[in-house]
C-alpha cells in the first residue's frame, strides 16, 4: 500500500493536495484551526474536496465541541483523540480503508515534480510577474521568491532564468 504524509496549516492548500492526490483516506487534526476559524464552516472546503469517495478520519489533539459537531454533521463518523492507543488507531485506519473499495485501483502513484507553491510561482513567473509582485501575491519575502525560482530551475533542469522564455527548437 502506498501512502503519503503531508502537513499543512492552510486549509486551502490541504484542499488542493486532496484534489491533486485523490487519496483513499485523509487523516486530519482540525484542532489547530480552532483559534483561526472565523466560522466552523470554513472546514467545508476539506469536505467538498473529499466528496463521497475519499474517507476523512479526524485525529484531534484536543477536544473542540463545535468542530466535532460540524464534522459529525458532514458525515464524519471517525473522530479519535491523539491519545488513542496505537493498536486501536491501526484497527480504525484498517476499517476505514476496507469500508469501500480503494478509489485508486491499479494506478501508479507518482509525486509531482514541483510543489503546489512552486507551480503557482512558476505560473506567475511565466506570466512575467516581477519578484515583488510574486512575493505580495504569495505572502512571502522577495528573497524567498528567489529561492523558489532557483529550486524550480534546478528541478526542471534549466541552466539560467531566461531559458523558460526562449522557445525550444528541435
Amino acid at each position: 500500500m502506498a501512502f503519503s504524509i503531508a502537513e499543512t496549516d492552510n486549509l486551502l492548500l490541504a484542499r488542493e493536495k486532496i484534489i491533486q492526490w485523490r487519496p483513499n483516506l485523509v487523516i486530519a487534526d482540525f484542532t489547530s484551526f480552532a483559534s483561526s476559524l472565523h466560522n466552523v464552516q470554513q472546514l467545508s472546503s476539506i469536505y467538498s474536496a473529499c466528496g463521497k469517495s475519499i474517507r476523512l478520519m479526524l485525529l484531534n489533539s484536543m477536544r473542540h465541541v463545535k468542530i466535532e459537531e460540524y464534522c459529525l454533521s458532514q458525515g464524519s463518523h471517525s473522530i479519535y483523540s491523539k491519545s488513542t492507543p496505537l493498536p486501536e488507531l491501526y484497527a480504525a485506519i484498517q476499517t476505514q480503508l476496507s469500508t469501500r473499495p480503494p478509489f485508486h485501483t491499479g494506478q501508479q502513484y507518482t509525486s509531482p515534480l514541483l510543489t503546489l507553491r512552486e507551480e503557482r510561482i512558476l505560473k506567475l513567473w511565466t506570466d512575467e510577474a516581477n519578484n515583488d509582485f510574486i512575493a505580495r501575491m504569495m505572502g512571502i519575502s522577495t528573497k524567498t521568491v528567489y529561492t523558489y525560482k532557483r529550486n524550480i530551475r534546478m528541478k526542471l533542469g534549466i541552466n539560467n532564468r531566461f531559458s523558460l522564455f526562449i522557445e525550444q527548437h528541435q
